[in-house]
C-alpha cells in the first residue's frame, strides 16, 4: 500500500526561477481577483446596501439578515464547484481548470451590478441575486484549490510553505481591493448618486479585472507535477471517487475539513467582515471611516500571511497552526473589547454605566419578522435596530428599565430620551487619531491569529494528498469547512447577536469552532505523514 509520500515521485523538472516567479505573481493576482468577486457583495452587505436594494422591505435587520443569507449561499455551493471543477483539475490540468473558474467567477460579479432592485421586479431580483451568488460559488469552488496547487508544485525543494503564502494573502488582498474600489467610487461621486446607481460600479469593475486575470494565466504553462503525471500514465480515472477510496484519505479529509478549513476561516472571516459589520451597527461608527480603518488593518496584517508561511518551511507546519488557534481562544474576546471601546467609547461607558435590561413573561424575539408578535418582543426589535446593548430577564409583566431606574413609558420616543439622558449617544460616530490607533492594534491581533493559521494552509493542504486526487483531495474538504463553517458565519452571528443583544455575543461561534478545530489539529495532523519535498 503506497503512502502519500510514495505516490509523489513523479519526474517532474524544477521550474527557472522567472517561471516561478511569473507562477506566483499570475496566480496570486488572479487569487486577488477572484476574492474580490466574491467579497465586493460581502463589503456592500455590511453597508445594507444589498439588502435594502434586492430584499423585500419591512425590516431593516431581516433585510440584514437576508443580505448576509445570500452570501452565505454563495458560500454554500462551494463544495459542489470544488467537486465539479477538481475533477476536472485532476483530469484535464490545474491551468485550464481555473482559467474556466475565473471566466464564471467575472461574468457572475458583473451580472450582480446588473439584475434590477427589489423595487423595479419584485421577487426576480433575490431570485436572480441567489442565482449569481450561486455561479460565484461554484467558481470559488474550483479557483483557491487550483491556484494554490499549481504554486505548490512549482515550488522549489524547501520553499512550498513560502511561496503558496502568497496566494494566502491574495484572499486577503482580494478583500482589501473590494474595500479600495468601493472607497473610490463612493468618494468620487454625490452620495444620493452613490445610493441610487454607483453602487453597482464596483461590480462591474470585474470585467477588466477578468480580462487582467485571462491575459495573465494565458501565458503559464501546465505545472510540471501534472505533466509528468500525465506523461507517466498515472493519471486518476475518477479522481472524486477515489479522493474517499484512496488509503488513509478518510483521516486526511477529516483534519483537512474540521482541523484546518474550518478553523483557519472562521478566524479569518471574524478578522475581516465581523469586524467591519460590528463597527458599522452596533458600535456605530460610520460606513467610510469602518471600511478604512479595516482596510487599512488588513493591508497592514497580508505579511503575517507571509511570515507564517516561510516559518512554516523552517519549523513545520502543524506548530504554526496549533498555537495559533490556542492563542485565538485566549485572546478572541479581548481583541474584540478593545475594538468596541475605541470605536465609541461613549457607547461602551453607556453600556457599563447604565444597561439596558427589558423583562417579560416570554420575550420572544424573531429577527425575520416584519413585526414581533408582542409588547416585549417589539421592544427587543427596537433596541437591535438602535443597536443598545441589552439582557433580558423574567418578569409578571413587560418592564424596561435603564441603569436601573424602572420605565414608565416604553414608547420609541420616550425611550430615545430616557436612552440620551443615560449618555447613549446613537448618532453615527468617527474615531478619533488615538481610538483609531486602538482599533488598528485590535485588527492588527487578529490578523496576526488569521496569518499564523491561514499562511501554511496551502502548502500542508498541497502536501497532505498524493498528485492524482491532489486537486480534488484538497478542494472538497476546504470548500465544505470555509463554505459552511466560514460562510454562514456573518449570518449566525448577527442572528446570535439579534437574539441576546450583546454583540459580542456572535463571537462565541467563531470561538467553538476554533476549539474543535484545535482539538483535530493536535489529534490528526502529523508531520511524518506529509509530502517531503
Amino acid at each position: 500500500m503506497a503512502s502519500v509520500g510514495e505516490t509523489d515521485t513523479t519526474d517532474a523538472p524544477e521550474p527557472a526561477p522567472k517561471d516561478v516567479k511569473l507562477v506566483i505573481s499570475a496566480s496570486s493576482l488572479g487569487t486577488v481577483f477572484e476574492w474580490y468577486d466574491f467579497f465586493i457583495y460581502g463589503t456592500l452587505a455590511a453597508s445594507g446596501i444589498i439588502g435594502r436594494t434586492f430584499f423585500p422591505a419591512g425590516s431593516e435587520l431581516m433585510q440584514t439578515l437576508l443580505a448576509w443569507a445570500g452570501f452565505a449561499v454563495g458560500f454554500g455551493f462551494r463544495p459542489l464547484g470544488a467537486v465539479l471543477f477538481g475533477y476536472l483539475g485532476d483530469r484535464l490540468g490545474r491551468k485550464y481548470t481555473f482559467l474556466v473558474t475565473i471566466t464564471l467567477m467575472g461574468i457572475a460579479t458583473a451580472g450582480v451590478g446588473l439584475v434590477p432592485s427589489y423595487a423595479a421586479i419584485g421577487m426576480a431580483a433575490p431570485a436572480l441575486i441567489i442565482f449569481l451568488r450561486i455561479l460565484q460559488g461554484l467558481a470559488l469552488g474550483g479557483e483557491y484549490g487550483g491556484a494554490a496547487i499549481y504554486v505548490a508544485e512549482h515550488a522549489t525543494a524547501g520553499k512550498r510553505g513560502f511561496y503558496t503564502s502568497f496566494i494566502q494573502a491574495s484572499v486577503a488582498g482580494g478583500f482589501i481591493l473590494s474595500l479600495v474600489v468601493v472607497l473610490v467610487a463612493k468618494l468620487s461621486m454625490p452620495d444620493a448618486v452613490w445610493n441610487d446607481w454607483g453602487w453597482r460600479l464596483p461590480f462591474l469593475f470585474s470585467i477588466l479585472l477578468l480580462a487582467i486575470s485571462l491575459w495573465m494565466r494565458f501565458k503559464l504553462n501546465e505545472s510540471p507535477v501534472f505533466q509528468a503525471m500525465k506523461a507517466s500514465g498515472k493519471m486518476a480515472k475518477n479522481p472524486f471517487v477515489e479522493s474517499f477510496t484512496y488509503p488513509g484519505n478518510g483521516k486526511r479529509l477529516t483534519l483537512a475539513l474540521f482541523g484546518i478549513a474550518a478553523g483557519l476561516t472562521v478566524i479569518w472571516y471574524t478578522a475581516m467582515f465581523s469586524v467591519l459589520s460590528f463597527l458599522q451597527g452596533p458600535m456605530r461608527v460610520a460606513e467610510t471611516p469602518a471600511q478604512i480603518i479595516v482596510g487599512a488593518g488588513a493591508a497592514m496584517g497580508m505579511g503575517f500571511f507571509i511570515l507564517f508561511g516561510w516559518l512554516s518551511d523552517k519549523v513545520g507546519r502543524k506548530a504554526p497552526i496549533v498555537i495559533g488557534y490556542g492563542v485565538t481562544l485566549i485572546l478572541l474576546f479581548p481583541l474584540f473589547w478593545l475594538i468596541g471601546h475605541a470605536a465609541n467609547p461613549d457607547l461602551a461607558r453607556a453600556a457599563q454605566r447604565a444597561p439596558v435590561i427589558v423583562a417579560g413573561p416570554t420575550c420572544a424575539y424573531d429577527p425575520f419578522a416584519v413585526k414581533q408578535a408582542d409588547q416585549c418582543g417589539q421592544l427587543l426589535d427596537y433596541l437591535s435596530k438602535k443597536g443598545v446593548q441589552y439582557t433580558k430577564a423574567h418578569a409578571p409583566a413587560v418592564a424596561v428599565t435603564i441603569g436601573g431606574v424602572p420605565q414608565a413609558d416604553t414608547a420609541p420616543a420616550a425611550l430615545d430620551a430616557a436612552l440620551a439622558e443615560a449618555g447613549y449617544s446613537l448618532d453615527k460616530v468617527t474615531p478619533k487619531g488615538a481610538d483609531i490607533a486602538l482599533i488598528l492594534i485590535g485588527i492588527l491581533g487578529l490578523s496576526l491569529l488569521s496569518g499564523m493559521t491561514y499562511g501554511p494552509v496551502a502548502a500542508v493542504l498541497s502536501e497532505m494528498f498524493p498528485p492524482q486526487i491532489r486537486y480534488s483531495s484538497m478542494s472538497i474538504p476546504y470548500h465544505v469547512g470555509t463554505g459552511y463553517f466560514g460562510g454562514f458565519l456573518p449570518f449566525i452571528s448577527q442572528y446570535i447577536v439579534a437574539r441576546t443583544g450583546d454583540p459580542y455575543a456572535g463571537l462565541w461561534y467563531t470561538w467553538g469552532v476554533v476549539l474543535l478545530a484545535l482539538v483535530v489539529t493536535m489529534l490528526l495532523l502529523r508531520e511524518r505523514d506529509l509530502i517531503k519535498d
